[in-house]
This record gives C-alpha cells, structure tokens and sequence, in this order.
C-alpha cells in the first residue's frame, strides 16, 4: 500500500479520500490556495501544503505542475484526483507516472478516450453497445449545420470534453442551431479549454441510468449495479438513486452487460461509471443507448456505497496500489445490493 497520498482537491471528496487512506495505513497531504486557507480539508490531513498558483483559486486547483511539485516535495507516492478539477486530466497522470508517483485512476491514453465523447463512442460501437446517430466532433459551425439534416431534429449540441451539463444545448429547430452552436462551442472554450463539439440525436422522454464499474490493473472487471439519475435541473443531477425503481430486470441485466463490455473494450482501470439512456415514449420505448463513461468516482458514489456495502475511494486506492479485486475480497457473485438510497443536490 501507498505510504503517503496527495489528494489533488478540496471539500467533502478530498475529506473523503483522506479518511479512506487513514484506514488502510496512508499518511495524507492537503492542498490548498491561500484563499482556501481555513478550510475543513486542509486540517484532516497529516500535512498540508499551499498551492502557488496566480489568478483564481479553481485555477490553483488545475495546476499540474503544483500538484506534482507538492508531491515531491512531500514525498507523497501517490495522487488521488476525486471528482473535477483534475480528475479527468492525462497530463496530471501522465506526469505523475513520469515522476514515479502513481496515479490513482486510470491510465493517461485511456482518460484521453474517455473524455473525447466522440471516441468514447466509437469504442461503444466497436463493444456492441447501442449508440445514438451522431456527427464527427469539430469547431466549425458551417460544417456542423450541413451535417445537421442528418441526425434530425430535435437534437444535442455536445462539447466533446463536456461535462455537467456545461456547453450542451438542445435544439427543437433547424433555426436555433447556429445561436446553439455559438453558445455551446463558447461555454465548452471557457470551461474545457476545447471549443469542439458535436450533433447528437436526442432522446425525448429518457431516464438517465449509469452503472458503477470497478475494474484492476489485471483485466478483471466488476459492475457495482445501477443509479438512477433522471431527475435533473439544466442538464445537471439532481436526485441519484440506488437502486433505479420500476426498471425491467432484463433491461437491467442487459445494462450491466454493455457497461462491461465497454470497459472491456477500452482496457479500463479503477473507478468509472458508464451511462446510458433509456426512452421511455414513443417506438422505441425501452431502448437504451451509450452516452459517455466518466473516468472518475462520482458524487453521487455514496448511493451505490450505501446499498453494496463497498467502500469505493478505499477500492481506488488498492487498485491503483496493484492490488486485484479479488485480494479486496470483491467478486460479482459476492455484489448484492440491498436496501435503498437516494442523495439530493441543491444546485443554482
């Protein structure tokens, strides 16, 4: 096991993680910006460290080269990411491996598939796994509205490296889309750094379910069941429930099946969560489709801790730590959710 983590983020998660490595032996280190002084997170940890960052303190939390100049200096052997900021980001893991800290997620060229949606989605097709008709990803608005007649109307204006709801815009009419693609493409620029986005056949009546994946350094690969994410406000979550009431169990299994399959597919490691949508009216009710795996633990992850019994930041930390599912002691057969649990966001 590590003998000191670094956990790259601030609030509820970095105290999260900081729990989940005292309990398997860890020290752990905090950062944090000088706004970020007084923070709850800061104090949990064994150590601390101030982030040396100009402009806003979000931005202090996207510096790569802080997190790995405090882990040095720390001596932390590894970086646990949680949710946001850096979570998603391979140059963080990729110079974390460089450095000779490991990195608690998965590998760099497999955080880059899965944060391109379009290629995440190329990877579903080639797993078997339903899909949505689509267009390529580009930043060129001619090009996306001559394409535009293809998917139909309505549809998804998507940012390729999108996320929680932001530079994603639903279109009902042809004469919406340039004002949406303009608006999206803007948003995707400011929030990812990446103005591509994409076309994407919308599912009118859907209800979003996503299946919880652990997966080791070793091929083995284990679904945790299923969250119901429907209820949302402007494109972001917020009820997730475990289990997803009133769904048909060979829909479920069948879920459960894809989401392997497609981690499968990509040789995935660690926690991730693949999500699909389920139409719910019209000729194709009770259709799913693949829309995009987050590379990460969630938020909404306690639902699914609360009905298995599995800790999932302490799973993490094993796996990236070489351990297999099977020396955690987790096994399908031995993944039996009972109960139920539901987690609410206040969201603006």
């Amino acid at each position: 096991m590590f003998k000191k983590i670094l956990v790259a983020n601030r609030g509820e998660i970095a105290v999260r993680a900081f729990r989940a490595a005292f309990e398997i032996g860890a020290k752990t280190v905090a950062v944090f910006p000088y706004e970020d002084r007084n923070s709850v997170h800061r104090l949990k940890a064994d150590e601390a460290y101030e982030i040396n960052a100009e402009g806003s303190p979000v931005r202090a939390y996207l510096s790569v080269s802080e997190m790995i100049r405090i882990a040095k200096e720390s001596g932390a052997d590894a970086i646990y990411p949680g949710y946001g900021f850096l979570s998603e980001n391979p140059d963080l893991a990729r110079e974390a491996v460089r450095n000779g800290i490991a990195f608690v997620g998965p590998a760099p060229e497999i955080l880059e598939l899965a944060g391109d949606k379009v290629n995440a989605k190329a990877a579903a097709i080639r797993a078997n796994v339903p899909v949505l008709a689509s267009t390529a990803s580009s930043d060129d608005s001619k090009a996306l509205l001559n394409q535009a007649k293809e998917i139909g109307f309505p549809l998804f204006v998507k940012a390729v490296a999108g996320g929680g709801g932001r530079g994603m815009r639903k279109v009902d009419q042809e004469s919406d889309l340039p004002e949406a693609l303009s608006q999206a493409m803007s948003e995707a620029e400011s929030a990812f750094g990446d103005a591509r986005v994409f076309l994407e056949q919308a599912v009118i009546r859907p209800r979003h379910i996503e299946v919880q994946i652990l997966a080791d350094n070793h091929g083995n690969i284990i679904h945790l069941h299923e969250r119901d994410c429907s209820i949302q406000r402007r494109n972001q979550k917020v009820i997730e429930i475990a289990p997803a009431p009133l769904l048909d169990d060979k829909l479920r299994q069948q879920l459960f099946v894809d989401a392997v399959a497609f981690a499968k597919e990509i040789g995935y490691q660690n926690a991730g969560t693949v999500e699909f949508l389920i139409e719910t009216s019209g000729p194709n009710t009770g259709k799913h489709v693949f829309i995009e795996m987050n590379p990460r633990i969630q938020v909404e992850h306690t639902v699914t801790e609360e009905v298995t019994d599995v800790d999932l930041v302490q799973s993490q930390l094993r796996i990236a730590a070489g351990a297999t599912l099977q020396e955690i002691g987790l096994s399908q057969e031995n993944i039996k959710p009972h109960g139920f649990a539901l987690q609410c966001r206040i969201t603006t």
